[in-house]
């Protein structure tokens, strides 16, 4: 590939240059499959940022090649399917083989920007498809879509997505909907169940294969140390730790942390039953499907640790078990110490004081008793006047309890005292870090019912306008920023979304 092209985004379809490291590791990880064609394809979303990153001429989405490509109908010069097998505990059962359903990968495109995995989701059937058609639907297409870039923007580590291909091919879920193809990218698609997968068949062999896989092509900087698998533990476990914390000061509940949906890299993948947390409750659950609630809004970190517990004892044939528990009890620590500085961030605290733990924990019960809306209230916060105590009405609107909204916000306001916290100054640092828009589903319902029932994609292009700056005002979209309408309260999300 010509880098000084890639660099400028102008390179063509046919000169994309694929590659499947992959697709090198023994045949007991992968099966090379043929995507299924797709009917009459044509292009639903199309995403500049991501085609950037691989180097390619956005012009080239005008193609009538694009979607026949993007869909899997064409394969270019390079492409290598194959579809991975892996293992994994769903809602806490282990599943001996599980492995990419729907999913296809095609390759890595190295270009300026790094190496990206691109892998059609909803291409067809696979070994591992358990009984399914191996299709992706539009709705779930563009919920995947959206969300994947909007966390980026968001500032949390996440796959992206290049392309929705859509067709009129009827498929079957809860009700009849259209068939769809998402591309996604991601430096490695690679997953917890993975490592599981091998380690249940007690093929040790193949642990440390692909151990040495991970490292070499995502860690090097781990090969010269003394026990590079036990430091690729530690690795994957501070990364974990870190994106469960942005996902939890965002409000971002993944729905299903199944060890199939965890990456090796830190990274958020398989959108699927998410929800942007609205009305705050510890207990919230996302998804419909969770009847116990295991992957509730405050479960995820408790989830997230014992996911890496499965990863250390799938790894253990590569190092002792005492270090391993070493390293898995220092989770704890690194995600509180993630989560306060970015709660702090979110409060405008400028320092660090012996009581803000305290304050943290005051302030999120305050909301789980009003059930406040958990977005709104810390973007207003950053309106919050110092000078009038428990005036603030626009805050104080969220809060049913006055009393309780008086005493806390005298109490917030001399926390701010105590650092010389001037408003004024404050408020621009709270803004860069409290979004005032974020994909709350009925937005993304809206988007979804336009495109299925009107074929009219427009407010999924306006959407990603708006995501992609999630801090920022932007004139005529104060909409967006408010509280889920009456006819949203009936939206639910499951595991088919």
């Amino acid at each position: 590939m010509n880098t000084a092209s890639a660099e400028l985004g102008a390179v063509r379809l046919e000169s994309l240059t694929f590659d499947n490291r992959y697709g090198r590791l023994p045949p007991d990880f992968y099966t090379r499959v043929s995507p299924t064609p797709l009917p009459d394809p044509y292009l639903v979303a199309f995403n500049t940022d991501a085609a950037d990153l691989i180097g390619l001429d956005p012009r080239e989405a005008r193609r009538t090649e694009f979607a026949e490509i993007f869909c899997g109908n064409r394969l270019l010069p390079g492409f290598d399917p194959l579809a991975a097998v892996y293992a994994g505990h769903q809602f806490g059962i282990f599943v001996p083989q599980l492995g990419d359903g729907r999913a296809i990968l095609l390759g890595e495109v190295a270009g300026a920007k790094g190496r990206w995995e691109v892998q059609l989701k909803g291409a067809g059937q696979t070994p591992y498809s358990r009984m399914g058609d191996g299709r992706a639907v539009l709705r779930s297409s563009i919920r995947e879509y959206l969300c994947s870039e909007a966390m980026h923007a968001l500032g949390v580590p996440t796959t992206r997505a290049l392309a929705i291909v859509g067709s009129d091919q009827p498929v079957i879920r809860e009700t009849v909907e259209s068939a769809a193809v998402l591309t996604r990218m991601a430096p490695s698609h690679v997953r917890i169940g993975s490592f599981e997968l091998f380690s249940s068949r007690r093929q040790h062999g193949h642990v440390r294969t692909l151990a040495d896989f991970v490292i070499d092509q995502h860690y090097p900087q781990l090969r010269d140390s003394r026990e590079p698998c036990l430091e690729l533990l530690r690795e994957v476990i501070r990364r974990t730790a870190r994106l469960v914390a942005q996902w939890q000061a965002v409000g971002f509940c993944h729905g299903v942390m199944n060890t199939d949906n965890m990456s090796i890299l830190g990274l958020t993948i398989d959108y699927g039953p998410y929800g942007f947390m609205e009305g705050f409750d510890w207990g919230h659950i996302c998804n419909h499907s969770d009847d116990g609630g295991r992957y509730a809004y405050g479960m995820q970190p408790r989830i997230a640790h014992w996911n890496l517990f499965c990863l250390a004892q799938a790894m253990l044939p590569l190092f002792e078990m005492e270090p391993a528990l070493e390293a898995l009890g220092e989770f704890d620590e690194l995600f509180e110490q993630h989560n306060s500085a970015l709660m702090r961030a979110k409060l405008g605290l400028a320092a660090e004081q012996a009581d803000d733990a305290a304050l943290l924990q005051d302030t999120l019960k305050l909301l789980h008793g009003s059930r406040a809306d958990y977005t709104l209230f810390f973007r207003r916060l950053g309106n919050f006047d110092s000078t009038c105590g428990a005036v603030n009405a626009p805050l104080r609107d969220l809060i049913i309890d006055g009393d309780a909204f008086a005493a806390w916000s005298e109490r917030y306001r001399l926390r701010l005292a105590a650092e010389a916290s001037v408003d004024a100054e404050r408020k621009p640092r709270m803004d860069r870090v409290n979004p005032k828009y974020v994909l709350r589903n009925y937005l993304a319902e809206t988007a979804i019912r336009k495109a299925a029932d009107e074929r009219d994609y427009g407010e999924i292009e306006r959407l990603m306008r708006l995501l992609s700056r999630p801090f920022d005002e932007q004139a005529g979209m104060q909409a967006y920023a408010e509280p889920a309408p009456d006819w949203a309260s009936g939206l639910a999300v499951s595991c088919s979304s």
